[in-house]
């Protein structure tokens, strides 16, 4: 950090001042001529709050995906088709025993199990040759999303969201002043609040566990120089689907997680597939903290876009990914 305010002492101060700019809008009141620019700001903390939180889901669903696709280099089209299974399959364990955590638990393993299968099956025998894995997902996760709208049709699933965690929390965010200067202060539901701080600690985590732990240097090893790596008695196989199942559990979570605060539909699994393609390439392929700040950039894109651009909120996502494309092909923290 030193080195870089050495090297970019211009850069740093403008990070700096829109740091502390941004503070200032989220803390404090806004004058009136501020809001007829940019309306109430309760409607800004909203869109950003969403986005925030929107971002988190699209890390748990990208983050998966870059442990697949940036550190293995196995080109899963079909993963959007996982985080859709997973959410199916939470709504049916949580409509039938009424556990909302155990449903995670359930869908971990069951489509981690799954990855297991592809990678054994699929994966194995087409090491490095990406165009024959491209087309081969993209049939099995056709297969699937016909599958699936045979099991569970056109309609949309709300996995409820429990007791403990239903309602709305009081932020420490000034959205307003009442006429006797009493302080208005944003609420936001708690369900969102648990998912984003749950988010924050699994990148912690997985930082921590690719970056700090044995097993991390030996995925990092096997992509680097697998023949070496095999050639000191490890298991490469082995540590190459322990990672693929870890990565396709991480997608079944995340879709209990866009089923309680969005919903399952068909035709989801699309969706989430190209969000996971925007936010690694943005972040950068096979980084943890570049999967976290691509998702972050482009759910905030998403959401203000929805609020103070609609008719262009779409263009906004792939405008970030073209201007990093432009400049940093390799991703804003891609190596």
């Amino acid at each position: 950090m030193n080195g870089f305010v050495h090297r970019h002492p211009v850069w740093t101060l403008l990070v700096v001042l829109a740091a502390a700019l941004v503070l200032w809008a989220l803390i404090a009141p806004w004058p009136d001529g501020m809001e007829a620019v940019f309306g109430r700001k309760r409607i800004f903390l909203n869109a950003v709050f969403n986005g925030i939180t929107l971002g988190a889901l699209y890390f748990l669903v990208a983050s998966g995906f870059t442990l697949i696709f940036g550190l293995m280099k196995n080109v899963n089209l079909a993963h959007g088709s996982l985080y859709l299974l997973g959410g199916y399959l939470g709504y049916e364990v949580a409509e039938a025993t009424g556990l909302w955590l155990g449903a995670f638990v359930v869908v971990f393993v069951a489509v981690g199990l799954l990855g297991i299968l592809l990678q054994f099956f699929v994966f194995r025998r087409m090491e490095g040759e990406d165009l024959r894995q491209t087309l081969v997902t993209i049939g099995i996760s056709i297969v699937l999303a016909d599958v699936m709208l045979w099991i569970w049709g056109g309609q949309s699933y709300q996995i409820l969201t429990p007791e403990w965690l239903s309602g709305p929390v009081r932020l420490p965010l000034v959205t307003g002043m009442r006429g006797e200067g009493e302080l208005v202060y944003l609420t936001f539901p708690a369900v969102r609040i648990a998912i984003l701080v749950a988010s924050i600690a699994l990148g912690v985590l997985m930082w921590l566990a690719l970056n700090r732990t044995r097993i991390g240097m030996l995925i990092r090893a096997g992509v680097d120089d697998r023949d070496m790596l095999a050639a000191s008695g490890v298991r490469v196989q082995y540590v190459f689907v322990m990672v693929f199942a870890f990565g396709a559990g991480l997608a079944g979570m995340a879709g209990i997680v866009g089923g309680t605060f969005q919903s399952i539909v068909a035709g989801e699994d699309m969706r989430f597939l190209l969000a996971s393609l925007v936010v690694v390439i943005v972040g950068g392929m096979g980084s943890i903290l570049g999967a976290a700040l691509g998702a972050v950039l482009i759910g905030l894109a998403e959401q203000l876009g929805s609020v103070y651009a609609p008719t262009y909120s779409v263009v906004l996502t792939f405008l970030i990914m073209a201007l990093v494309l432009a400049f940093r092909p390799q991703g804003l923290l891609g190596r």
